[in-house]
């Protein structure tokens, strides 16, 4: 059976704000040691489907080098393996080389699936945390002798709005397709999970597809229902867009709680999820107090950690306190200083006292409202908070910021702080 696995990468990830300006969506980390995309990656690995495609386009070199030749996928194969697939000119006369939806995305790299010569095709998204069999939906694509079939779950009736909506009849032969409507006629949920007949896409592609009919979910699959045989496969397992900031905070730090609570099972050793990690000691507690926490290799702990998640090389200093936080790798949290609710990336230092995310205040970040209201403040990569710092919350403070960049020793619940 020839299988390919494209995943598509590129995405900014807007709503994650300043965690994605310097990095796609996907590279983010994820649960301390993992990034999001080897979720996807371990599924396809553990799916046994070793020929795949990633897709990249938004500020690809963190994710480039997180994948390098697939070694801890098992994806370094002479034949299949693992293929970054940038954007490149040359299909369409006058183009700007640019990914314009996904469905442009694939059409892209026609010459590319071409080499490969898959019987199959399967799409995926590489910014959603799940486990799942692939090989499940391959097989019922096969049985129904489908050109197109979608990967779908049951959500909440009140957050259909959010999703692409399927309506099947009582064989899941899809009927209708609705791109996030207003009023959902059912609440069966796209996963944006596709298994294609390949010969059925590189048609469709080649006769359709240009920088204007250029998505999967506006374009092409409407298309296809009113044309071809398309049919949902059920998914009943855990799927979770992190595409939030509170969706974010909630689903990892969910996996601090005991193993027979965890809707996401990390721990099963038939289904394991693959990273690349890194080579550091073991971690280093000191008589501070732990409870609750998901702590990586290379931690050194003096303080108190509770309900967070700390990514390796994490150094939290004596009497410092870290309660309900994420914090990336390689972080500093100085003697003294309190750190809630926060989002803190890579390579950060919080100065000694400083109370970051603290209070009771939670108005809107002024500047990205939408994005930020929760209560959840937000330290980008290389940022410095300089010591005696107050800072409230909904606040985001970005990379590289220095202490010349502070005009007080207070910032405000909903203030953003930026290099000067």
């Amino acid at each position: 059976m020839r299988e390919l696995a494209l995943i598509l990468a590129g995405g900014r990830g807007s709503r994650l704000d300043i965690l994605s300006e310097n990095r796609a969506k996907p590279s983010i980390p994820f649960a301390g040691k993992f990034r999001i995309i080897d979720f996807c990656l371990s599924n396809c690995v553990n799916s046994g489907i070793y020929d795949v495609g990633i897709l990249t386009q938004y500020l690809p070199e963190s994710l480039n080098k997180h994948i390098g030749i697939g070694t801890p996928w098992d994806l370094d194969r002479k034949f299949g393996g693992v293929t970054l697939l940038q954007p490149k000119m040359g299909i369409e006369e006058n183009q700007d080389g640019w990914y314009h939806g996904t469905a442009h995305a694939i059409y892209q790299n026609l010459e590319y699936i071409r080499e490969r010569n898959p019987k199959y095709i399967v799409i995926l998204s590489g910014d959603h945390v799940y486990k799942m069999n692939y090989r499940k939906m391959i097989k019922q694509h096969e049985e129904t002798g489908a050109d197109l079939t979608i990967a779908a779950q049951r959500v909440p009736m009140n957050e259909a709005d959010r999703f692409g909506i399927l309506d099947v009849d009582s064989n899941l032969k899809v009927v209708n397709f609705v791109e996030k409507p207003k009023n959902p006629p059912t609440n069966l949920a796209s996963m944006g999970i596709y298994v294609f007949t390949a010969d059925v896409l590189i048609d469709i592609l080649e006769k359709y597809c240009n920088k204007e009919f250029s998505d999967f979910g506006h374009n092409i699959i409407p298309m296809m229902i009113q044309n071809n045989s398309v049919y949902a496969h059920e998914f009943e397992g855990y799927w979770q867009d992190v595409g939030t900031f509170d969706s974010y905070m909630e689903t990892t730090l969910e996996l601090t709680k005991y193993f027979k609570d965890l809707k996401l099972d990390m721990y099963d050793p038939e289904w394991r999820i693959y990273t690349r990690s890194e080579d550091l000691p073991a971690v280093k507690f000191g008589d501070g107090k732990i409870a609750r926490n998901l702590i990586c290799n290379g931690c050194i702990i003096g303080g108190e950690v509770t309900d967070s998640v700390l990514s390796p090389g994490v150094k939290v200093e004596k009497d410092a306190i870290v309660r309900n936080s994420i914090i990336f790798n390689d972080t500093v949290i100085k003697q003294g200083a309190v750190i809630e609710n926060c989002i803190i990336d890579k390579n950060v230092v919080i100065g000694r006292n400083t109370k970051l995310g603290t209070g009771d205040d939670c108005t809107p970040n002024r500047e990205v409202p939408d994005v930020l209201s929760s209560g959840i403040t937000v330290v980008a990569k290389g940022a410095h908070v300089p010591a005696d710092m107050v800072i409230g919350r909904n606040v985001r403070i970005f990379s590289n910021v220095r202490e010349k960049d502070y005009d007080s020793k207070v910032v405000e619940s909903g203030s953003s702080i930026k290099r000067k």
